[in-house]
């Protein structure tokens, strides 16, 4: 679709001839049917007399254009996702009416019918730009404007919006058929609220249906009384009614939090919360109501990890009410710090308001290692990325844009100082209150309270790609004292740039009294340049470890002196501080995947650290990333054994694990993945947890944990699919629909793959999160024989997915669908050969593909070396 991929070039013409005000009248009739539905609006806006330019709109059909009174034909005009408007006045005001279509990707205006009631839920999802789904509009974050919109729907639901509701209207006309599914049809009421203050499209929204709702509200630091609202499915009210209260408290805590920080109250009319189905991220930040995906209504046991996650994404959307809603971006190019600044600001509020205390560790573990491995990728980009069209926006949303932004900033902080820092936020804040601002109006403001000259650190952090190493250089006295220590910066050869760096170093020793492992002494510097003298320590007791960058606060990989390495090695999980633990471990994983540590050792130490650790994101991903390293890593001969006794020590130390504990929970889950077929005593854990033969003590066999064993049987070929269907009849619900074609899709069978790959690529009912859940399954066995016979076929399919999907399931697919078992000799192959006969490819198709690609040339190389040793 030519005019759906807006390039930068044609937004800044379009920004040279449409001039504010801009105003839009948005009227939507949601009671048309279940495939289509009603838009009509009103735009009127200032242009350059005699100039033409075009409106974004995404449509079945266009029945009505005019333009300054004038009848245009739709079939001459609107052509290619845009609507043509020539000979333009000073003054215009266009209408157009169109059937726009309801989605089941999580674009646009998304529709989803919960099957254990019936009830049909509407919201809208229009980051990048697909507010042109719903209503013809110039779509773009620096065409500001101001909105308001009124919403026909059925009489039972209830809308939402960016503002408040200024009438709801009964209305005497009957819903179409099918626009309540297999319900009555019944008559309708016209919803119409508040015209919104000047924002960009892309942050309207509304969300329509029966949602269950409760209310409070929150005496603003301005004095306003802010209306707050917390919306999810019937279906799963009575477990979300069990957190409201606490998710008030927490929000509470963050508009508390964010007004002393930046000083800045609330700026808009309320804040709602509403907690949609088949969600494609995790949150939106739409002004005055977010939408957060449904998967945060806990209905059976979730890890500590995920609870802690809900509560950073909670103030993650609210950060954004500030900073990327009330101050919003020029172009797609500062997305990043729109969503940097939101990860670090709730990290800190996370850590600093709530009870979540270890916030950085968590971070570290998570978000930290997510961007160490974006920024290692071949398609690495500065943080400050050149985006040329939307596509390249779509494939921003990676671990540079929110992990490595929201670190250097943290970094940032500690450069200039804390209060200096804030204060430039303040100013930046009030300076650009509802406008658009950029990169270097931030800068600016930052200078003006910190006095640092801040350009030069902009053009290295912000403006070049790539991750630095600094490794310690550690002379000792014939007492034990340290002679001289040196740290060294080193940068990869293709992104050769040394960075400065404020970072704390840590000297940790046994404590004699407990046996833990503590933090002794702690000098912070600067770092600058290939070698920086560390003067402070000379005739300092050398420690038993020597940790670089203790606290995190700078970004960057590390090393260890030999000592410290085999100290790390057998006492990391005597470690009293969980930040010091997730740093250490992040080093530990970044040397294994780096070819550096030997693989089996990085599993032994991983299953050490499993048997105290209580830093549930920490274990989260070191039982992932000891998934990756025995299933990839290890030297192929070696990786059977490696698995069994993974899942060995795994189900022991479940069953040694604090009964009920989020340590058991996690075991279990984990131990879970590790079934291979012909284990009988694997089958047999596995049956006998969901019959309850077998019991680990204070273990739920919940609703999800069911469908997780479920899962562990199919992909041993030990439960079919009259299994999974009879599972899915005693409680079919949205989420156990994904979580039955997952369970057919992960069987190991070439049968059951033939059928996942058919229903992914060619399944057009499935929604965005069944497709998501069928090529999960699919990739997931990790038998090579299976994922074999897709290696070409997967190569031979690229160009038709790239044609045919939306951007967002072109995605879900290429990424989910890559066979990453089959033999990655010749997955590399197959995957340089398409690379080289696709030059011209769109970047964002191509990116996809070579990181795909350069996995598996990732395990090959890993493997290589513990082959070796």
């Amino acid at each position: 679709m030519p005019g759906a991929n807006l390039t930068r070039i044609e937004a800044e013409a379009r920004k040279a001839v449409v001039e504010a005000p801009i105003h839009y009248h948005v009227n939507l009739d949601l009671t048309v049917g279940a495939k289509t539905f009603g838009s009509d609006v009103l735009i009127c806006f200032n242009a350059q007399p005699g100039s033409s330019t075009f409106l974004d709109l995404i449509a079945d059909e266009v029945s009505e254009i005019v333009l300054n009174g004038q009848r245009l034909d739709p079939s001459e005009v609107f052509v290619d996702n845009r609507i043509e408007l020539t000979g333009l006045k000073t003054k215009n005001e266009v209408s157009v009416k169109a059937l726009c279509r309801y989605s089941n990707t999580g674009e646009g205006l998304h529709r989803s019918v919960d099957p254990s009631d019936g009830n049909v839920y509407l919201y809208s999802q229009f980051e990048v730009p697909d507010a042109r789904r719903v209503y013809a509009v110039f779509d773009q974050p620096d065409l500001k404007a101001t909105f308001d919109f009124k919403v026909l729907a059925p009489k039972s639901w209830i809308v939402t919006s960016n503002m408040p509701a200024a009438s709801v209207e009964d209305d005497d006309r009957l819903t179409a058929e099918g626009t309540l599914e297999a319900k009555p049809a019944e008559t309708t009421r016209l919803w119409s609220f508040d015209p919104t203050p000047v924002m960009s499209s892309y942050l309207t929204a509304i969300c329509a249906g029966p949602y269950a709702e409760w209310h409070t509200e929150y005496r603003n630091e301005d004095g306003r009384t802010i209306p707050m609202a917390q919306y999810c499915r019937q279906a799963v009210a009575d477990a979300f009614a069990k957190d409201v209260d606490y998710l008030f408290d927490i929000t509470k805590k963050g508009f508390a939090f964010y007004a002393k920080t930046w000083g800045v109250p609330y700026p808009y009319a309320k804040f709602d919360q509403i907690y949609v189905p088949e969600y494609n991220a995790g949150a939106m930040e739409n002004i005055g109501m977010v939408t957060i995906r449904d998967s945060y209504v806990f209905e059976s046991k979730v890890t500590d990890a995920l609870a802690e996650r809900r509560v950073v994404t909670v103030l993650h959307e609210l950060a954004h009410m500030w900073f990327g809603d009330y101050v919003t971006m020029k172009w797609w190019n500062d997305l990043w710090l729109n969503e940097s600044f939101a990860e670090f600001t709730s990290t800190l509020a996370t850590a600093e308001a709530t009870e979540w205390h270890d916030a950085w560790a968590t971070f570290c573990s998570g978000e930290k290692s997510w961007a160490l491995r974006q920024d290692q990728l071949p398609t690495t980009h500065p943080i400050v990325a050149p985006i040329n069209d939307l596509n390249d926006t779509y494939v921003n949303f990676d671990g540079i844009t929110y992990a490595k932004g929201a670190s250097v900033l943290k970094q940032l902080v500690y450069y200039v100082g804390r209060a200096k820092f804030f204060q430039g936020i303040h100013n930046y804040l009030n300076k650009h209150a509802y406008s658009n601002a950029t990169l270097g109006d931030l800068l600016a403001e930052l200078e003006l309270t910190s006095g640092r000259d801040l350009k030069a650190w902009s053009a290295k952090w912000l403006e070049e790609s790539g991750i630095n190493t600094i490794t310690p250089e550690l002379e000792e006295n014939g007492d034990g004292t340290i002679a001289s220590l040196t740290l060294v910066q080193s940068a990869p050869a293709e992104h050769p740039v040394l960075r400065p760096h404020r970072l704390a170093l840590g000297f940790y020793n046994e404590d004699a009294a407990t046996g833990r492992i503590v933090r002794t002494d702690r000098l912070e510097l600067d770092v600058d340049g290939e070698s920086t003298a560390v003067t402070a320590a000379a005739g300092k007791p050398r420690p038993a470890l020597l940790l670089i960058n203790d606290e995190d606060l700078t970004y960057t990989k590390i090393r260890f002196d030999a000592n410290s390495l085999a100290f790390a090695e057998q006492r990391l999980p005597d470690f009293d501080d969980a930040l010091a633990r997730a740093v250490i471990w992040l080093a530990f994983w970044d040397m294994t995947r780096d070819g550096e540590f030997p693989a089996e050792r990085f599993v032994d130490l991983t299953l050490r650290l499993l048997a105290t650790e209580t830093e549930s994101t920490t274990f989260r991903y070191a039982l992932a990333c000891m998934s990756t390293t025995a299933h990839h890593y290890v030297a192929a001969d070696r990786r059977d054994e490696v698995l069994k006794h993974v899942a060995a020590e795994l189900w022991k130390l479940a069953g040694a694990a604090e009964a009920g504990s989020d340590s058991q929970f996690q075991l279990a889950t984990a131990y879970l993945g590790y079934g291979e077929e012909g284990d009988a005593a694997f089958a047999a854990n596995a049956r006998g947890l969901l019959d309850g033969s077998v019991t680990l003590e204070g273990l739920e066999i919940d609703n999800n944990f069911t469908w997780t064993i479920v899962n562990a049987l199919a992909s041993v070929n030990e439960y079919d699919d009259a299994d999974i269907d009879a599972q899915l009849k005693k409680k079919e619900t949205t989420e156990n629909r994904e979580f039955a074609y997952g369970a057919r899709a992960v069987k190991g069978t070439a049968e059951a793959k033939a059928w996942a790959w058919d229903q992914a690529l060619n399944n057009a009912d499935l929604t965005n999160s069944q497709l998501e859940a069928v090529a999960r399954g699919f990739a997931a066995t990790p038998r090579p024989d299976l994922a074999a016979p897709y290696a070409a076929k997967y190569f031979e399919t690229v160009d038709w997915i790239w044609s045919n999907k939306t951007f967002h399931m072109a995605e879900a697919l290429l990424e989910g669908l890559y066979p990453g078992y089959a033999d990655p000799v010749e997955l590399v192959s197959l995957g340089e050969s398409w690379l080289a006969g696709h030059e011209d490819a769109d970047a964002a198709l191509r990116r996809i593909i070579l990181e795909n690609v350069y996995s598996s040339k990732r395990t090959l190389k890993v493997r290589k070396y513990n082959e070796s040793l």
